[in-house]
């Protein structure tokens, strides 16, 4: 929820206990020389401000989207730790406030929050993650108020394409700028597993596109990439959220013959969906099952019980990448072995996602001549170039100047073995978009 101002009663010497604010000592006191000498120094307190660097961050940490928050009170928590101790820019050092928000998987709310986080909170930098239905909101809202914003997981099509932007024309963006997976990224992945010849198929792809900003943009632009690989690509066409009944996409999927299936629902969607496929008998005719959007996390998964095991996901990351948060200094493992010992569950690849973002936010700020002016800060942003957790982010070598991205790894969820506390593993079963990621297993047909 947005901050409620509040003015705090503040006792000065020789109050009593009826109280005395120290706005109303001040205004009393003025008439005098002490009074002005006070006067002073509480001008000096409030030019502190200046001082002081506003972070915002909005995630969706309930609601049908609330997994991608599952492990963002962690994440927060490291970062805060970092930097108790201010940060430099410009040869000046800034105290860092880091102001969080939930979205609640609400587009609304999430537009809401990020009105409030810059009118009444003042943030200097507005730093957003997961899905188009949290990232477009707060991204617009920024674009719209001149405040500078990153963003990160969502495919960055419908982050650029799905606000307005238009393919040959120049940017129209100013203030935001986004990292994450695209279309490329995506099919260069699922192309890789499917074709590395370790699960056999008919070549036969059945899609589960929503009728949303993911599902739309990945109909436009992917189905034609599978086509043209050599795939036969099967669209029951899109659908809304929260549908309850997939019985007629399911038949016209077995109609089809498919044997590779993939999508991008929302977590409960897919649930319902795929106890619906093994109820009806097409589950059990699938080869390679491919999701995204839902699929990511250890919850997520186990709440399909056995339909789980062998479901192959992408990872946009893993406790096996090989790259330091800069921020922190921490290894990819570090990461996920602290979060496990601190919360007791699995760790999640929102882990990952969430660190990059602080990454490339503070160390924007850091390269910054003046971190509190706001269109240094997006100057800055055009053409920066840093390491995160995910990788490098590059926006000046990206396919449109606010964007820039990042790789998508093949992983598949298999039965965690006999000891392990958990009941599955996310394990790398194809690197294409990234070599320097360790292959970890060789990719195991779902049916």
């Amino acid at each position: 929820m947005p901050s409620r101002k509040r003015t705090e009663i503040q006792k000065v010497p020789g109050a009593s206990d009826g109280g005395v604010s120290r706005r109303d000592f001040v205004k009393r006191a003025a008439a005098g020389a002490g009074g002005l000498a006070l006067a002073g120094k509480v001008t000096s307190a409030f030019a502190q401000a200046s001082d002081v660097i506003k972070i915002g961050f909005v995630s969706p940490r309930t609601g049908p989207l609330g997994g991608f928050g599952e492990s963002d009170p962690y994440v927060l928590g490291l970062a805060r730790k970092a930097l108790a101790n201010g940060l430099t820019a410009g040869g000046k050092k800034y105290k860092v406030e880091i102001i969080d928000r939930d979205s609640q998987s609400d587009p609304s709310r999430a537009s809401q929050l990020a009105k409030a986080l810059i009118n009444s909170d003042k943030v200097d930098l507005m730093l957003v993650t997961s899905t188009p239905e949290v990232v477009n909101p707060v991204s617009d809202a920024c674009e719209a108020a001149g405040v500078p914003c990153v963003s990160t997981i969502m495919p960055w099509e419908a982050w650029y394409f799905g606000r307005g932007a238009k393919p040959g024309e120049p940017s129209p963006f100013k203030w935001t700028y986004h990292f994450s997976f695209g279309v490329a990224e995506f099919a260069k992945a699922y192309i890789s597993e499917w074709n590395n010849g370790a699960v056999p198929t008919n070549k036969k792809v059945g899609v589960m596109f929503p009728n949303d900003a993911d599902g739309n943009a990945l109909r436009e632009h992917m189905i034609p990439i599978f086509e043209k690989a050599g795939f036969t690509v099967f669209d029951p066409g899109g659908y809304e959220d929260g549908t309850t009944d997939y019985s007629s996409q399911i038949g016209k999927y077995k109609d089809a013959g498919v044997q590779i299936f993939t999508g991008v629902p929302i977590p409960p969607d897919f649930a319902t969906f795929w106890r619906q496929a093994a109820q009806l008998g097409f589950a059990k005719t699938i080869k390679i099952q491919s999701i995204a959007k839902t699929g990511l996390f250890p919850s997520q998964m186990e709440a399909l019980g056995s339909l789980a095991y062998n479901i192959a996901s992408l990872c946009y990351w893993h406790p096996t990448f090989p790259y330091k948060s800069p921020l922190t200094g921490g290894t990819s493992q570090e990461l996920a072995d602290g979060y496990e010992k601190s919360s007791g569950r699995q760790w999640n690849q929102q882990l990952g996602g969430t660190q990059s973002l602080l990454d490339a936010g503070t160390e924007a700020l850091k390269a910054t001549s003046d971190a509190k002016n706001k269109a240094e800060v997006a100057k800055t942003l055009s053409q920066f170039k840093v390491t995160t957790a995910v990788g490098v982010v590059n926006w000046g070598k990206g396919p449109f100047p606010n964007v820039y991205p990042t790789p998508l790894i093949g992983g598949q969820w298999v039965k965690a073995k006999p000891g392990s506390k958990y009941k599955l593993d996310l394990v790398i079963v194809d690197n294409a978009d990234d070599p320097n990621v360790p292959i970890g297993a060789k990719l195991q047909p779902y049916s």
